[in-house]
């Protein structure tokens, strides 16, 4: 993780408080791998203590409080995820001052923190699956496409997810077929690939000259060749020379 994606500091000359912000991001990226949640944390923290001329060490809970519950740019009461949210970023960045001796205490160790519902996560129906893909063309981007929508549908996983997929993380076993992914905070996982969505990969693989690892005849379409990087699924070129697993 570099500072790359963190903003410019406020001067040429930034004071301890804005070096050891800086330094917290610094660290969250690195122990997350995610800049997405660095982005997030910068875009709350930066304004909550330069819009209030706060210094970390004269925060109070009520300063939190009043926050955490105030009303953003959207003109609207921010529901319990978000305040949740607020909270955790602020928690994080107070926890990382204490542990180096910036500042004694946290106050947010003194806010409650909201009671958010879990929503239902809805995916699209079968119906609605068909309707998409029978608009896309059968063309070498429309397979690429395909390939995409199919893979994001059936196996439930992030953008940054499917688009990190290599060569080496896709194989075949017998009849099933199993990709590795990198996913939030740099943890590693495995499941099954789902044959839809291995059949689309393969057709669009054959598209860019490259194969993925081929499973029994009797089980494979007349369009699935074999391994190769799902980057060029997504129009980029492979990372590396294909191999079989």
């Amino acid at each position: 993780m570099t500072a790359e994606p963190l903003p410019a500091l406020t001067s040429g000359d930034p004071s301890a408080w804005e070096q050891a912000l800086y330094a917290f991001l610094v660290e969250k990226g690195n122990r997350s791998g995610s800049r997405r949640t660095v982005e997030s944390y910068s875009r709350m923290l930066w304004p909550f203590f330069a819009e209030r001329s706060l210094t970390p060490e004269r925060v109070k809970p009520a300063d939190v409080l009043a926050w955490v519950h105030g009303i953003g740019k959207s003109g609207r009461t921010p529901p319990a995820t978000t305040v949740g949210a607020r909270i955790a970023c602020l928690f994080s960045h107070f926890r990382f001052l204490t542990r180096m001796g910036l500042v004694v205490s946290n106050p947010c160790d003194a806010i409650e923190r909201p009671r958010a519902t879990q929503s239902v996560a809805r995916g699209p129906s079968a119906g609605e699956v068909r309707r998409l893909l029978a608009v896309v063309p059968d063309t070498v981007a429309g397979r690429r496409n395909r390939a995409l929508l199919l893979t994001f549908i059936l196996t439930g996983r992030r953008r940054t997810e499917v688009i990190g997929l290599t060569a080496g993380d896709i194989s075949v076993e017998g009849e099933t077929v199993f990709y590795n992914y990198g996913g939030k905070g740099g943890k590693r996982g495995r499941r099954d690939l789902p044959r839809p969505a291995y059949e689309a990969l393969c057709a669009t693989m054959a598209d860019a000259g490259l194969e993925l690892g081929s499973m029994p005849k009797e089980r494979r379409s007349e369009s699935a060749p074999s391994t190769g990087s799902y980057r060029a699924v997504a129009g980029e070129a492979p990372r590396r020379p294909c191999r079989r697993h």
